[in-house]
C-alpha cells in the first residue's frame, strides 16, 4: 500500500490520507523508532551529541510528522472510520512513551552526554529537560510499578480521548429548528442568517440552532425569548452528563472520576503528594502553595468589584425592564442590554466593520511592523477543507523562508469547538536534515452566508490575534532542536504569554487603523464606535476575571485535594470554590465539569490557572510598549528575539528578564482590566 503518511519529506497530503493508512503507518515509525533506539542504546561507544540526540530527534520528527496531521484530521474532520484509526493508535503511542521514558540505557546514554563540555545553552536545556523526564516517566521505579505507571498513562490516554469524544457527539446532537419568526425577535441579521444557512444546509425551512458557538453564543446574548434561551443554556450545560436532553447519553460523570483517581495514582507513584505537585514539577510556579496564594490574591482585588458589578446589572434589569430576579440564562442577554445603554455600543455594531480578509491583513501588518517579517498567501496547496488556507512567513530583511501554517477559520460539523494551535512540523537542523517550522490555526468563526463575508466580532479578532501570537511562538524560533524550539519546552504557565500579549494589538487606534473597515464601503471605523469600544473595553471585568479564578481554583483543587478514600467530589469542589470567588451560581442540573475539555482531555489538567499567570507576564510585557509606543521596533525586536525566537532553549523568567530588563509585575493586569490595584 501507497501509503501518504508515510511521505514525510512533504507537507500532509491530506487529500489522500485515509483512515486505513492510519495504523500500519503508526506501526511502522515505531518499528523504527525502536529499531534506533536499540542500535544507538548497544553497546555503542561514548554517545555523542551528534552521534546520539540528532539521530534520536530525525526518528522522533518522522513519528511527530506522521501522528500530527492523524490527530489534527480527527479534531477538525471527525468521522467514525477515522476516530476508531486513531483510538486504535493511542495505547500503542501511549506504551512507546512509557518505554522510551523508562529506558535506563537511554536514560544513562542521555546523562553522558550531559556530562560533556562545548555543549551550547539550548542543548543542555534539552538535556537537563529529557533527564527531568525520564524521572517522570519511573525511570526509576521497580519493575512492578513501572508497569503499573505504563497502564495508567494507556488508560488516561484512552479516557481523555473518550471524554473528548463524548463532548463533540454531545455538542453535535442537539440542534433547535425554528419556523416561526417571532421567535427570533432580537437576534441580530448574522445571527438569523446562519441558522438559516444551517436549516437549509439540513433540508429544513426556517431555522436551525446548534451549540456550535458562532450559533448558541448570539441567541444567549440578544434572544428576547427567555424560554429559548433558558432551552439552549441548559442543552449547552449540560452536554455529556447525566442531566439535560440527551441525559445520560454521553455522560462523562464516570470517565472524570476514572480520570482524577488515575492522575493521583500516577503522582503517587512517582513521589508526589498529589497531581498537583506532579504537574508542577515542568511549570514556572514552584509550589502548590504559591498557586492557590497567586489565585486568591487577584480573587481578594476583584471580588468586590465583580460584586458591584452584578448589582448594578440586577439594577440595571429591574429599573429598566422589570426583571426582579436574574436568572443564569439572563446574564449575558441584560449585560449586552447594560451595555448598550452605558456605552451605545454592541459586538454586532462593531462586526461589519471586522470582515476575516481585512483583519487577516491588519493582522499581518501588526506582525510584519512589530517583529520584521513578512506573510502571504501561497494557493494551490492541498488541504482537507475548502476554507482551509495556507500562508508563508519570510524574514523581512533577507527574505528567507521562516515557517508556514494552516489557516482553519470556520465552525462546521464534525469539528472540535473553541480555538487553538498546534504543530504539524518542528524546526530542526542536523547534519542531515533542516526543516522549517509549519503550525495549524484553528478557529471556529460564523462561515460566510451567501454573498457576505465573514465578519468578525470584536472578541473574534482578539482570537484570532491570540492563537496567531502562539503560532509565532512556534513560527520564529532560531532554535535548532525540536526539544526546546518553539513552543516545546516551554513551561506551561508562561506559554501563554505570546498569545495574550498579540490581544493588545485589537485595542490600539495606530493597529486598528490597519484594518478595522466596513465590508461594504471602505469606512474606517468610526472615532465615535472607537471612543465607545475602548470605554466598554472593561465592562464586567472584574466579572470575567472571578470567573476565570473559579475555573482555575477548581481545576488546581480537584488535583491539589482529591482523596483516593473520597472520589473526585468534583461537584463538592466546584461548589466550595464558588462560595469563595463566585458571583453568578449556575442551577443544580448544570454540569459545568462534564465538559471541562480544557482539563480533562486537554493540557491544563492541574495547569489552567496559567492563563492569569501568563497574563501578569503579558500585561507587563505590553507596558513596555504603552511607554515607548505601539510599534516601537526596539521593543519589538526585544521581544522577538528573547522571547519568540528563543522558544523553552532557556529558563523563562531568565528570558523574560533579559527582555523586559526586569521580573513581571502585577499591576499592569489589574490596571488593564480596570481592576483598582
Amino acid at each position: 500500500m501507497n501509503n501518504p503518511l508515510l511521505d514525510t519529506a512533504t507537507l500532509p497530503s491530506f487529500s489522500r490520507i485515509l483512515p486505513e493508512h492510519v495504523e500500519p503507518a503508526v506501526d511502522a515509525c515505531l518499528a523504527d523508532c525502536r529499531e534506533t533506539i536499540a542500535r544507538l542504546t548497544e553497546g555503542v561507544a561514548v554517545p555523542t551529541w551528534e552521534t546520539l540526540i540528532e539521530p534520536l530527534d530525525e526518528v522522533d520528527d518522522r513519528l511527530n510528522r506522521v501522528w500530527s496531521p492523524v490527530g489534527h484530521l480527527n479534531a477538525v474532520m471527525n468521522s467514525d472510520t477515522l476516530r476508531a484509526a486513531y483510538n486504535a493508535c493511542l495505547p500503542k503511542l501511549s506504551a512507546y512513551g512509557t518505554e522510551v521514558g523508562q529506558n535506563e540505557s537511554l536514560m544513562r546514554a542521555y546523562q553522558a552526554v550531559a556530562a560533556q563540555e562545548h555543549l551550547n545553552p539550548a542543548q543542555r536545556k534539552l538535556l537537563e529537560n529529557a533527564l527531568r523526564d525520564f524521572h517522570l516517566s519511573g525511570v526509576d521505579l521497580p519493575t512492578e510499578k513501572k508497569a503499573r505507571y505504563k497502564e495508567i498513562t494507556q488508560e488516561l490516554s484512552r479516557l481523555t480521548s473518550t471524554y473528548s469524544e463524548n463532548l463533540l457527539d454531545a455538542t453535535n446532537a442537539w440542534s433547535k429548528h425554528l419556523d416561526d419568526p417571532s421567535a427570533l425577535a432580537g437576534l441580530p441579521e448574522s445571527a438569523r442568517e446562519l441558522a438559516r444557512q444551517s436549516a437549509e444546509q439540513q433540508g429544513l425551512s426556517g431555522w436551525r440552532f446548534t451549540l456550535d458557538l458562532p450559533s448558541y453564543l448570539p441567541v444567549m446574548t440578544y434572544a428576547d425569548d427567555q424560554d429559548l434561551r433558558r432551552e439552549l443554556y441548559e442543552a449547552y450545560g449540560t452536554r455529556a452528563s447525566d442531566q439535560g436532553p440527551h441525559a445520560g447519553r454521553w455522560d462523562n460523570g464516570e470517565i472524570m472520576e476514572q480520570i482524577l483517581a488515575l492522575r493521583h495514582e500516577l503522582a503517587r507513584l512517582l513521589g508526589f503528594a498529589n497531581y498537583a505537585e506532579r504537574s508542577l514539577a515542568t511549570k514556572m510556579a514552584s509550589s502548590p502553595q504559591e498557586v492557590m496564594a497567586f489565585l486568591a490574591d487577584l480573587a481578594e482585588r476583584s471580588l468586590e468589584q465583580a460584586r458591584c458589578e452584578l448589582a448594578q446589572l440586577e439594577a440595571f434589569a429591574r429599573e429598566h425592564h422589570g426583571v426582579e430576579r436574574l436568572e443564569p440564562w439572563d446574564i449575558a442577554y441584560y449585560s449586552e442590554k447594560l451595555r448598550l445603554h452605558r456605552y451605545q455600543i454592541s459586538q454586532e455594531e462593531l462586526r461589519p466593520y471586522f470582515p476575516i480578509s481585512r483583519v487577516l491583513t491588519g493582522l499581518f501588518g501588526v506582525v510584519e511592523r512589530l517583529f520584521g517579517v513578512r506573510i502571504q498567501e501561497v494557493e494551490e496547496l492541498d488541504t482537507y477543507h475548502p476554507h482551509v488556507r495556507f500562508f508563508e512567513i519570510r524574514d523581512g530583511a533577507s527574505g528567507s523562508l521562516r515557517g508556514q501554517f494552516y489557516l482553519d477559520p470556520y465552525a462546521r460539523a464534525n469539528k472540535r469547538g473553541g480555538a487553538w494551535m498546534d504543530v504539524c512540523v518542528n524546526r530542526m537542523h542536523t547534519s542531515r536534515c533542516d526543516q522549517i517550522p509549519v503550525a495549524y490555526l484553528v478557529c471556529n468563526f460564523s462561515p460566510p452566508v451567501g454573498d457576505k463575508p465573514s465578519l468578525l466580532t470584536h472578541q473574534e479578532v482578539q482570537t484570532l490575534f491570540h492563537e496567531f501570537g502562539h503560532g509565532l511562538h512556534h513560527l520564529l524560533t532560531t532554535i535548532d532542536y525540536p526539544g526546546v524550539a518553539g513552543i516545546n519546552g516551554v513551561p506551561w504557565d508562561a506559554v501563554e504569554l505570546p498569545s495574550q500579549f498579540m490581544e493588545n494589538w485589537c485595542w490600539e487606534r495606530a493597529s486598528l487603523d490597519l484594518f478595522a473597515a466596513h465590508w461594504q464601503t471602505g469606512e474606517p471605523l468610526p472615532d465615535r464606535l472607537y471612543t465607545r469600544m475602548i470605554a466598554a473595553k472593561n465592562f464586567q471585568s472584574a466579572m470575567q476575571m472571578v470567573r476565570q479564578l473559579e475555573f482555575a481554583m477548581f481545576d488546581f483543587r480537584l488535583h491539589l485535594d482529591y482523596d483516593p478514600a473520597l472520589g473526585g467530589r468534583v461537584y463538592d469542589i466546584l461548589e466550595q470554590v464558588r462560595e469563595q470567588v463566585a458571583v453568578i451560581r449556575p442551577p443544580a442540573f448544570h454540569r459545568f465539569a462534564h465538559g471541562f475539555s480544557h482539563i480533562f482531555a486537554g493540557g491544563y489538567a492541574a495547569g489552567y490557572y496559567s492563563y492569569k499567570w501568563a497574563e501578569v507576564l503579558s500585561a507587563d510585557a505590553f507596558s513596555l510598549f504603552e511607554e515607548r509606543g505601539v510599534f516601537d521596533p526596539a521593543a519589538g525586536q526585544a521581544f522577538r528575539e528573547n522571547i519568540l525566537e528563543k522558544g523553552g532553549s532557556e529558563d523563562a523568567m531568565v528570558l523574560y528578564v533579559r527582555f523586559r530588563g526586569r521580573q513581571p509585575q502585577t499591576d499592569a493586569l489589574l490596571r488593564h482590566s480596570g481592576i483598582a490595584a
